[in-house]
C-alpha cells in the first residue's frame, strides 16, 4: 500500500527470531557464503568482480523499480536498466568520463522514454515526479556503485576495494552487536526505531580498528588514512542504510526484495554499501 501524504505507512512486521528482526541462522549462512566468494574473487580473479558487482547492481535496480511500479511511481525499467549497466561497466574502459557520460545519456533516455511512453496522443501522468525518481534511482544505484569500478582500477584497486567492503562489515557487524547489547537510545525512530545510538558508537569503534588494520596490514599505508575511512564509512553507511528505510516506509515494505534469505534482496545488502564505494574511493584516491 501507498503512504497517504503526510501519512507514512508503516512497514511491514518483522519476523520473530531476533532483536534485529531477522532469521540470524540464515543471515550468518548467506552472509559468511558472499563474504567468502568475493575474497576470493579479489585476491585471485579481481576483474570478475566486475561481472559480480555489475550483476548485483542490475539485480538491484530491477528490485526496487518493481517496487516503485508496484507503488504506482512509473520508472521507465528497460532504459533504467540497461543504461544503469552502461553507467556501472563504462568506467572500466573510459574511467570517471565514462560513467559521467552514461549518466547523462540514460538520464535523458529514461525522460524521453517516460514523456512518450503511451503514445504520442497521451500526456503522461505524473512526469515530473517519476522521471526525478528515475534520475534519483539511477544515482543512487549504478552511479554510486560505479566507484568500486574506478577503485578497483587503481594500483592494488583488488585490496582497496576489499578494504572497503570489510570496513562495511564492521559497520554493520559492531552496531549488531552493540545495539543488540547496549542499545536504548534510538537515533532516528521516525526513519528506523531499531537504529540506537549505542549501535552507531559500536559500528564507530569496530570501523575505526578495522581501517587501522586494513589500512595499515593490507595497503601498507599511514594508519591515520584507517581512522579517517573508518570514520567517514560509518557515517555514510549509517546514512545510505537510513534512506533505504525512509524509502521502504514510504513504500509500506519490509524488504525491497526476498532473494537473499535473512537479508531480503540485493538492494537491501547494497544500501550501505553503495555510498561507502565513493567516500572509499574518494579517500583512498586522495590520501595514497
Amino acid at each position: 500500500m501507498v503512504a497517504e501524504a503526510g501519512h507514512p505507512a508503516e512497514p511491514q512486521p518483522a519476523p520473530s527470531g531476533s532483536r534485529a528482526g531477522r532469521n540470524l541462522p540464515a543471515a550468518l549462512a548467506v552472509g559468511f557464503g558472499l563474504g567468502l566468494s568475493l575474497i576470493a574473487i579479489l585476491l585471485f580473479v579481481p576483474k570478475v568482480f566486475i561481472a559480480v558487482a555489475g550483476t548485483a547492481v542490475g539485480v538491484a535496480t530491477w528490485e526496487v523499480a518493481k517496487r516503485l511500479r508496484e507503488a504506482d511511481v512509473l520508472v521507465p525499467r528497460i532504459p533504467l536498466i540497461v543504461g544503469g549497466q552502461a553507467v556501472f561497466w563504462l568506467g572500466w574502459p573510459y574511467g570517471a568520463s565514462g560513467v559521467a557520460g552514461a549518466f547523462a545519456g540514460t538520464a535523458l533516455v529514461c525522460m524521453v522514454w517516460r514523456l512518450f511512453d503511451h503514445g504520442l496522443r497521451t500526456a503522461p501522468r505524473n512526469f515530473l515526479r517519476d522521471t526525478a525518481i528515475t534520475v534519483f534511482t539511477l544515482a543512487w544505484i549504478p552511479l554510486l556503485a560505479s566507484f568500486a569500478t574506478l577503485l578497483l582500477l587503481e594500483p592494488d584497486g583488488n585490496l582497496r576495494v576489499l578494504t572497503f567492503m570489510i570496513l562495511v562489515v564492521c559497520s554493520d557487524v559492531g552496531g549488531y552487536v552493540a545495539g543488540v547489547l547496549f542499545g536504548k537510545h534510538p537515533m532516528v525512530p521516525s526513519i528506523s526505531p531499531k537504529k540506537s545510538w549505542e549501535g552507531f558508537c559500536g559500528s564507530l569503534l569496530f570501523c575505526v580498528i578495522g581501517g587501522l588494520l586494513t589500512v595499515t596490514l593490507l595497503l601498507q599505508a599511514n594508519s591515520m588514512v584507517g581512522v579517517v575511512l573508518g570514520v567517514g564509512l560509518v557515517v555514510v553507511a549509517t546514512v545510505g542504510d537510513l534512506i533505504e528505510s525512509q524509502i521502504k516506509r514510504e513504500l509500506g515494505i519490509k524488504d525491497m526484495g526476498t532473494l537473499l534469505p535473512g537479508h531480503g534482496g540485493i538492494m537491501d545488502r547494497l544500501d550501505s554499501m553503495l555510498p561507502s564505494a565513493f567516500v572509499s574511493w574518494l579517500v583512498l584516491s586522495t590520501l595514497i
